[in-house]
């Protein structure tokens, strides 16, 4: 099969590799029926978290796919299934599980080597969901299921842990495509008011047409004021993150009014919060890698039912074999999201 194989720093290369077989009785070999670059995939890409192993590094954790073989002890999915999967892996049966937080299962881990014609998906029943009616004709609804295995669930969560709903101004900083997940989750999620914050027009517009009432190019504490003069000097009941960076992460709790909530999404990188600030803000703090699995069923509805259409975070659809490409549009910001077709 071919897999996409990064060797280092902006080293991508799709090569000839072994396809997977079943080693533990979990699991399920999938046919790759679409992946896709995650944002942060540009984190190795660009030097940084840069983990390279002798023979380089398999990328890849975002996925939908057909079951094609399946471990002995496998009972929720079988051969033929179409199926979407967390990046993260559950049993969706531990204590952690029940709970809500599948992300981090007692038994659990992260999927990877997912840009290739084939992947193996260890703890396949709690991780895995089918889609019912089996692979859609559509390319586009094909997309947006692809988007709920990462950023639309993560976004999600976000969304979530800001706890937006009716009456509720949520505000979101970052406009790639987990913020811009984000804001078509609160306002799905029924929030009243959706401020996104952006200086890129493309992505603004994105961010309009997924239910944003508010646009602000400011940053920082600047950015942070505008959301309080939004709110009559308040500031946003709740604050998606979306970043993960030091800027990203304080204009997110200086936007929250106190007694509010942050949900805080972006993939942490040099984040460092002052413990005196953080005391008087008042704030809740809930994020981390997002329980994609506990989402799914209810984001694979809403996609087959046409209530959302996350799969507009893809602005290219390019060959498995073009994934370097791919890497460098979405490096160099001329694409939100690349979609893969192995």
């Amino acid at each position: 099969m071919r897999g996409v194989v990064m060797h280092g720093p902006g080293d991508v290369r799709v090569e000839d590799r072994q396809v997977p077989s079943i080693v533990d009785p979990g699991d399920a070999i999938l046919k790759v029926e679409a992946a896709c670059i995650c944002g942060s995939d540009l984190w190795p890409y660009r030097g940084i978290d840069a983990d390279f192993p002798e023979g380089g590094r398999p990328m890849g954790h975002e996925y939908v796919g057909t079951v094609v073989e399946v471990g002995r002890d496998v009972t929720n999915v079988r051969p033929g299934d179409f199926v979407v999967g967390s990046f993260c892996l559950s049993d969706n049966t531990c204590e952690i599980c029940v709970d809500g937080f599948q992300s981090r299962c007692a038994n659990g881990g992260f999927m990877g080597d997912t840009q290739a014609q084939y992947t193996r998906v260890p703890q396949a029943d709690g991780t895995l969901v089918v889609v019912p009616g089996g692979k859609p004709e559509d390319e586009d609804v094909i997309a947006s299921l692809l988007a709920a295995s990462d950023v639309l669930g993560t976004g999600w969560f976000g969304a979530v842990a800001a706890q937006a709903g009716p009456g509720k101004t949520i505000a979101v900083v970052g406009d790639g495509a987990v913020g811009l997940s984000a804001v078509l989750a609160a306002k799905a999620l029924g929030a009243e008011q959706v401020i996104a914050f952006s200086r890129h027009e493309d992505r603004a517009a994105l961010a309009r047409e997924f239910g944003a009432d508010v646009v602000i190019a400011e940053r920082g504490e600047e950015g942070a004021a505008t959301v309080r003069e939004l709110t009559g000097g308040y500031g946003a009941h709740g604050v998606v993150e979306a970043v993960g960076n030091q800027v990203s992460m304080e204009q997110a709790i200086a936007s929250c009014r106190p007694g509010g909530h942050v949900g805080y999404v972006g993939v942490s990188h040099g984040v460092s919060l002052d413990g005196q600030s953080l005391f008087f803000a008042e704030v809740s703090l809930l994020g981390g890698p997002a329980p994609v699995r506990r989402f799914l069923p209810d984001l694979i509805e809403r996609i087959l039912a046409g209530e959302i259409n996350p799969g507009k975070v893809f602005t290219s659809r390019l060959p498995l074999e073009e994934a370097g490409a791919g890497y460098r549009a979405m490096d160099e910001r001329k694409d939100i999201k690349v979609f893969l077709r192995p």
